[in-house]
C-alpha cells in the first residue's frame, strides 16, 4: 500500500503505550487474580489477547490454560470453578449487551468471592477489549489497568 512508514510509526506508538501500562503495573502493590467474563450464561473466559492485556495491566489471569482456545465454546468455565478460584477482580465484557452486576452478585455461592465481597466488579465495553486491534491495545488495556489498580488500592 506504500504506507510502510506510517504503519511502523503506528506500531511504535502502540508499543510505547503498552510499555507505559507495563511500567505503571510494576508500581502496583501486587498482581491480583482477575476473572475476565466474556459472556454470562454460559460463563466464558477471555480470549488469548485479553489474558495478555490483563498481564500487561498488572493482573494474573484466572484460567491461562484456556487462553489459546479460539472458540468461545472451548473457554466455558463452570460457576463453581470460578468460585473456587476466588478472583479478586471480575471484569465483564458481555459482547453485545450491557453487564448487569446483579447477575454476577446473585450467582449461588458467589457472595464468598473476594471480588464480589469487595465490590471489584467492572465492565469494559466489548468494543474496547474484545476486538483485536488498536482499541484493545490503547483504551482496552488502559481500562483493564484502571480496574486492577482500583482493586489493589492503586500504587505503592
Amino acid at each position: 500500500m506504500g504506507r510502510q512508514a506510517a504503519g511502523e510509526a503506528l506500531a511504535d506508538d502502540l508499543e510505547r503505550g503498552l510499555d507505559g501500562i507495563r511500567g505503571r503495573a510494576t508500581q502496583l502493590s501486587r498482581r491480583p487474580r482477575v476473572f475476565f467474563e466474556e459472556w454470562d450464561d454460559p460463563l466464558i473466559s477471555g480470549i488469548c489477547w485479553v489474558d495478555e492485556l490483563i498481564e500487561i495491566a498488572g493482573g494474573a489471569p484466572m484460567f491461562p490454560e484456556l487462553r489459546n482456545a479460539p472458540l468461545a465454546k472451548d473457554r466455558i468455565v463452570r460457576p463453581e470453578t470460578v468460585r473456587a478460584a476466588d478472583p479478586e477482580v471480575i471484569i465483564a465484557s458481555w459482547c453485545g449487551k450491557a453487564m448487569k452486576k446483579r447477575t454476577i452478585v446473585d450467582r449461588p455461592g458467589w457472595s464468598d468471592i473476594t471480588a464480589v465481597r469487595n465490590d471489584h466488579i467492572y465492565e469494559i465495553k466489548s468494543t474496547y477489549i474484545l476486538q483485536p486491534g488498536p482499541a484493545s491495545l490503547t483504551e482496552g488495556v488502559a481500562r483493564v489497568h484502571d480496574c486492577i489498580a482500583r482493586s489493589v488500592g492503586l500504587y505503592r
